[in-house]
């Protein structure tokens, strides 16, 4: 009946003798482009209809074919009405447009096709994840690259059948580019190390967009905010974007923090030398508490111990894990963990130590007061010749000056 349709209009336009047949067929072709509109605004409705009714179903893909075909169907009516105007037309007209007709109702048939398989593409894309519309959301990165490579496809396979419908060989144009790919792959060996770089991301997967990532090779660090086939963005921790060609991911180390399994806590802790007699009770102290504390991974490596005789310090060796992975969660975690030790170093009569320092004076030596802010140079004027004054802090040990003062007085001498 579609085939049909030109011919009967014909036939009528010959046969009705009441207009002149310029004018009959004006009426006709008009007639055509508002039938046209009406049926394509039925058909836009009819699929809306549908859309909303299948969109209470369980099953989402047949809401993903709706709405993918929704606006193509409504220009296959387009088209399929412009054809037939244009077809009474050329039976009526000299004029060369009309004379592509059906070359031009062939390509917008190519067209119309590649737009839905495109759009049905990218619905599953969405689809497939969104933790809305599916229990257990496919990996952004693995579908994102699969739908790029399904479009791919589908452009080509389009091209070359339209290349074909237009009267061109497709084997010459194979041929063509089989010659012109060799030239192309010298002139583009950059571009296509990095089109290879992105498909081995795709294929191995060090990362997916939304990972933190950072190379000990190369200043990068930041966030992958997308994976294309040239360029990979990352979004540093200043909020830059950072565009990486995909061929420099195959020639450096790339370390993916996103996928840690805990956070560390290393940290070397020093108490004064004079609280040597409570250490053992300290650090058994402190590692019951990382034992009872939530936030400490009890599964992992866990190391509370006396480390070493440092210079100003005895200290304490804490090496445990949290539970957490967040980056602010874990520094609240660790400042706990610092806290609570603290409490317990104090607890215990102890204080953390601190870089000092000890003076042994030579007898006569005067201490110049910082209480005697007048006084200070006349205090220092009346010092014995020779004889120097030094401001001692509140580290120095007095007490040994007198036990010693012997034999500073040989060094001094």
């Amino acid at each position: 009946m579609i085939e049909e349709t030109p011919a009967l209009v014909n036939s009528w336009i010959q046969d009705f003798n009441l207009l002149s047949e310029g004018w009959r067929v004006g009426v006709v072709v008009f007639a055509l482009v508002f039938g046209t509109a009406v049926v394509a605004y039925l058909a836009s409705f009819i699929v809306g209809v549908a859309e909303r009714r299948f969109e209470r179903t369980d099953n989402f893909w047949d809401d993903a074919l709706l709405h993918a075909a929704r606006k193509p169907v409504v220009a296959f009516v387009w088209l399929q009405g412009v054809y037939w105007a244009a077809e009474v037309a050329k039976r009526y007209s000299e004029a060369e447009i009309f004379s592509a007709n059906d070359k031009v109702l062939q390509l917008g048939f190519i067209i119309l096709l590649v737009w839905t398989l495109l759009r049905l593409i990218k619905q599953g894309e969405e689809m497939l994840t969104s933790p809305l519309k599916m229990k257990t959301p496919m990996d952004y990165t693995t579908v994102n690259a699969i739908s790029k490579l399904s479009r791919a496809v589908v452009i080509i396979t389009a091209s070359l059948t339209a290349l074909q419908s237009m009267g061109f060989s497709i084997s010459g144009v194979l041929a063509f580019g089989g010659v012109g790919g060799i030239a192309v792959g010298f002139a583009a060996k950059d571009l296509l190390a990095n089109f290879f770089g992105g498909f081995i991301i795709h294929l191995d997967r060090p990362f997916k967009v939304g990972d933190w990532v950072r190379s000990p090779d190369r200043n990068i660090e930041g966030t992958v905010e997308h994976i294309g086939w040239r360029l990979t963005t990352v979004r540093t921790f200043d909020k830059r974007p950072l565009y990486v060609p995909n061929a420099v991911f195959t020639t450096i180390s790339v370390e993916n923090p996103s996928r840690m399994l805990n956070r560390r806590i290393s940290e070397t802790i020093g108490i004064r030398y004079a609280d040597a007699s409570g250490m053992a009770e300290i650090v058994a102290e402190i590692r019951s508490m990382l034992e009872n504390h939530e936030d400490i991974d009890q599964d992992q490596t866990l190391i509370v111990n006396f480390l070493a005789f440092n210079a100003s310090s005895l200290d304490i060796m804490v090496y445990t894990f949290t539970r957490t992975i967040q980056w602010v969660r874990f520094h609240e975690v660790k400042q706990d963990v610092l806290l609570k030790i603290s409490d317990i170093i104090e607890g215990h009569g102890a204080e953390v130590a601190f870089p000092t320092r000890t003076l042994h004076l030579p007898d006569g030596v005067r201490l110049a007061s910082s209480e005697s802010g007048k006084d200070g140079d006349n205090q220092a004027s009346s010092a014995e010749p020779g004889a120097s004054t030094a401001p001692v802090d509140g580290s120095a040990d007095s007490s040994e000056t007198q036990g010693d003062s012997a034999e500073a007085t040989g060094e001094s001498s």
